[in-house]
């Protein structure tokens, strides 16, 4: 078990100069085109492939670190770059992961592959879990997979939202319904092959931030699958179902406990995000108030610039231990009594919200327009309190943690 440190290894550092160097060289001056055009930015992934960035190889590298800060590291870095060419950048990691979780050693070689393409070729995968009327309700998903048992086939039939690459995506992972009466538990992992008939993409969605990341609807019209579609299998998925059939009936709140420990896991590569982008508006601030002259001395000069902007980088240092603890308390074992992952979770992304604030407030009317990132980077911050669950979600899980009463 890796020793907690705050001291980067070598290697680690080697990393974080190298994902540090491409979000300056090559995000960075791309980030202000992709935003205001609203598009996926294939040529910056396909940079990213060629580099070495965007592939499975660099996310499996950083997830298995064993001090668990290869992630956070390497999402702080790309999203300092900027948010929205960083997400269409990781968005295909979030099918990744999920077919790494969940599925076979076969899907995983055959599928992966398939979502990242080459450099060449490059493609994208799509995660769809969220639904309009079911996202942090997770018991509330309508999305239903009938297995037809005569073709060995599962029909897939509903609507996905907010799915990032949804319907532009070579693979897509669809979560549906296969056992509506144990909520959660009932749920299953598919994939989607490319171009399978009934599968299409829906409204895109014209965001306030995070702009160069597509995101949209995915509609699922009595699509057909394979069984060997089924992440993990139909052994697999029988025998998970039955164990919690019985957990419901003698402890459902058992269930929904561990169904929540799984999100905490992820929380705090959101929350790395969150002060990737924090730190980008510091430090626009930070040189823009040391050069800005009001009243014949630099504005920070001033008592009242000076005490925001070291307000701002506490913050983010006080954001960064949370979620570095978190992620090493991931990666280790160790439990999360007290929701440490939603902590790191609700407290980076809310320090990225009133930071990208600061940041503007500083510059004046400088900052709030787009001549200056920090008003891109505050629109950009915004989705951080809400995707992942809200800040009201997190606050719930901590609450609930801490107190062990089914707080509502």
């Amino acid at each position: 078990m890796a020793e907690f440190t705050l001291e980067l290894n070598d290697d680690q550092k080697q990393v974080k100069d190298w994902l540090h160097g491409f979000a300056a060289d090559v995000i960075r001056p791309a980030a202000s085109e992709w935003d205001e055009r609203e598009e996926t930015p294939w040529p910056v992934i396909q940079e990213a492939a060629k580099v070495g960035i965007y592939s499975l190889d660099f996310y499996a590298q950083q997830f298995f670190d064993p001090t668990g800060l290869g992630i956070p590291m390497a999402m702080e870095e790309l999203f300092w770059g900027d948010a929205g060419i960083a997400l269409s950048i990781v968005g295909t990691g979030l099918a990744a992961v999920g077919v790494l979780a969940n599925g076979t050693e076969e899907q995983i070689g055959t599928w992966i592959p398939q979502m990242y393409g080459d450099a060449d070729d490059v493609k994208v995968a799509a995660f769809c879990s969220s639904e309009p009327d079911a996202g942090s309700d997770v018991a509330s998903m309508r999305t239903r997979a009938v297995y037809d048992a005569a073709k060995d086939e599962w029909v897939l039939n509903g609507t996905k939202t907010w799915a990032t690459n949804g319907g532009i995506a070579n693979v897509h992972v669809v979560v549906a319904v296969v056992d509506p009466d144990i909520g959660s538990k009932g749920h299953a992992s598919f994939i989607v092959p490319p171009d399978t008939p009934g599968l299409s993409q829906g409204q895109k969605f014209k965001k306030h931030g995070i702009r160069a990341s597509h995101t949209a609807e995915v509609v699922l019209e009595d699509v057909r699958v394979p069984g060997h579609c089924l992440l993990g299998g139909k052994g697999k998925l029988d025998e998970r179902l039955a164990r919690a059939r019985e957990r419901a009936k003698s402890g459902g709140e058992r269930v929904k406990n561990a169904a929540m420990a799984t999100f905490e896991a992820s929380r705090p590569a959101v929350g790395a995000m969150a002060v990737g982008t924090a730190r980008a508006a510091y430090e626009v601030a930070l040189d823009y108030a040391k050069t800005r002259s009001q009243f014949g001395r630099p504005i920070i000069d001033n008592q009242g610039i000076a005490f925001q902007l070291a307000d701002m980088r506490t913050r983010i240092d006080a954001a960064r231990l949370l979620v570095w603890r978190a992620s090493w308390m991931a990666t280790t074992g160790k439990p999360f009594t007290s929701a440490e992952g939603s902590m790191s979770k609700l407290y980076a992304s809310e320090t990225a919200r009133d930071v990208t604030a600061q940041a503007i407030q500083i510059l004046g009317g400088n900052g709030f327009t787009r001549e200056y990132p920090v008003e891109r980077m505050h629109r950009d911050a915004a989705i951080y309190t809400i995707f992942e669950g809200t800040s009201e979600i997190q606050r719930l899980v901590i609450a609930r943690t801490l107190s062990g009463m089914p707080i509502r």
